[in-house]
């Protein structure tokens, strides 16, 4: 079982577009949760959630979807905008590290940061590299995948001269990518201990105060799909052992169409995804 969390409507239908065989499931609290099978891999479930928005409640679903289903892995598939200039909309970044960026401590004439930051599972990186090397979880011309540092906090930034844009200009220089939820998702991971965790964010807007523009021609679309595509591809590859995924086992087929919410078409992408991924392990008995 994998579990692939969301905060938006938007970015749960991009990931239940590559699952079949998808049905409710209840938690006793009232949290409901899809859970379906990916194509080809007959057995492969994932499980997948919305938490909202904001860190708070993606820290408190992610640790209850963990106690619930026992994954072998659990990734966030979202939005986020972009930091820097090279990234084009529909990007895809694996965050590599996740800043938690409001914490600190605020003086007289200053607000000193207090960085708390979790990075990626090894493994699950190690596997997300492999997925993006092997070119075949999207058709060409596929989107950039970037493996890079993200920032999370409770803030909308649409704006690239206020304060939190300076201040994570300043503290959180490496950080190409920001968005709300997965300080609170990666901190849940890290409290459940041997959890892997990875957060796969598609680039929706480059946080300029042109946001809405962006969204309303299409973007916030096309980054869902786009980063979905890519943590199904990822799902796919994992093992519930964690391991990545034998050599006989096809990734899924992608089909994306992206369509802007104002009807006009913003690029078609067909893929189908083939190929193998094989680890070799070699430990040496002392």
């Amino acid at each position: 079982m994998i579990v692939i969390l969301t905060a938006l409507p938007v970015e749960q239908e991009a990931v239940l577009e590559h699952l079949v065989g998808v049905r409710e499931h209840r938690h006793e609290l009232g949290t409901l949760f899809d859970v379906g099978t990916l194509p080809g891999h007959p057995g492969r479930e994932v499980a997948v959630g919305v938490t909202g928005q904001g860190t708070l409640a993606a820290a408190a679903l992610t640790e209850r979807a963990i106690a619930e289903f026992s994954p072998a892995a659990v990734l966030f598939a979202g939005i986020a905008g972009g930091l820097r200039p090279w990234l084009e909309i529909g990007d895809v970044v694996v965050g590599t590290k996740v800043y938690a960026y409001q914490g600190g401590k605020s003086e007289d004439a200053e607000f000193l940061a207090r960085p708390r930051s979790w990075d990626i599972s090894h493994e699950l990186e190690q596997v997300a590299r492999r997925v993006h090397r092997a070119r075949a979880w999207h058709a060409d011309p596929a989107p950039e995948v970037c493996f890079e540092a993200i920032a999370a906090g409770d803030v909308v930034l649409n704006s690239t001269t206020s304060s939190v844009a300076d201040a994570l200009h300043r503290n959180y220089n490496d950080a190409v990518a920001v968005e709300m939820e997965s300080a609170g998702f990666a901190l849940a991971g890290h409290l459940a201990g041997r959890v892997p965790t990875a957060a796969v964010r598609g680039i929706s807007d480059r946080a300029d105060g042109t946001k809405s523009t962006t969204d309303r021609n299409g973007g916030q679309l096309l980054a869902a799909r786009n980063a979905a595509a890519f943590a199904v591809a990822l799902a796919a590859a994992v093992q519930d052992n964690g391991s990545s995924a034998k050599a006989s086992e096809p990734l899924p087929q992608v089909h994306n169409q992206n369509i802007a919410q104002t009807g006009a078409n913003v690029g078609q992408q067909i893929g189908v995804n083939t190929g193998d991924f094989h680890q070799h392990v070699t430990r040496e008995i002392r």
